[in-house]
């Protein structure tokens, strides 16, 4: 099995700061990877695709899938720390959020791409939630989401840390003190 313990898991629900927090830490010089999620979604309403979480959200799972495997992999090759905008295990969350079997292939998946034991859930925040053209959850849905996520990497082995409900600059500093840490 690769060592991916430089690769750290940035979850949580929707609107609650992930992804802005992500941009902060590639901003500050770390390697980041972004969500599959929110470019699947765009793809896929330019093309006119059926893969969208409010039309076929099994296939729109697939489509996560294969992207959060090019991510792994990709991370996988740097030597330095890597932030990713989730990662397999959010695969698994999600469906388990839909009520949606999960594949035999995707739970594998998630147990034989390992991340660093550490992972950071940006918990539901409702001061910053806010609805967008790709992001048409509501507020119960995101703090749902947040809850399955951490269930889900606590069952697959994972340490949750939580985000401290503070700025962007301040959840970047919570993270980079974290990372020299160790």
């Amino acid at each position: 099995m690769a060592n991916a313990q430089h690769m750290f898991v940035v979850t949580g629900g929707p609107g609650s700061g992930k992804s802005s927090l992500i941009d902060a830490m590639t901003r500050r010089g770390f390697r980041t990877m972004p969500e599959a999620g929110r470019a699947i979604i765009q793809d896929q309403v330019r093309i006119g695709g059926p893969a969208l979480p409010w039309a076929d959200r099994a296939i729109f799972a697939e489509l996560m899938l294969g992207w959060e495997l090019r991510s792994y992999h990709e991370a996988l090759a740097s030597d330095a720390p890597v932030l990713m905008d989730r990662g397999i295990p959010d695969v698994v969350g999600y469906l388990t959020l839909c009520g949606l079997p999960v594949p035999a292939h995707i739970e594998a998946a998630a147990k034989i791409h390992p991340y660093n034991e550490r992972v950071f859930l940006a918990p539901y925040w409702g001061a910053i939630f806010a609805q967008d053209a790709e992001r048409k959850q509501d507020r119960q849905e995101a703090e749902a989401t947040g809850r399955v996520m951490a269930e889900t990497y606590t069952r697959l082995g994972y340490q949750i840390v939580e985000l401290p409900l503070v700025g962007i600059e301040q959840r970047a500093d919570f993270i980079a003190e974290r990372l020299q840490a160790g």
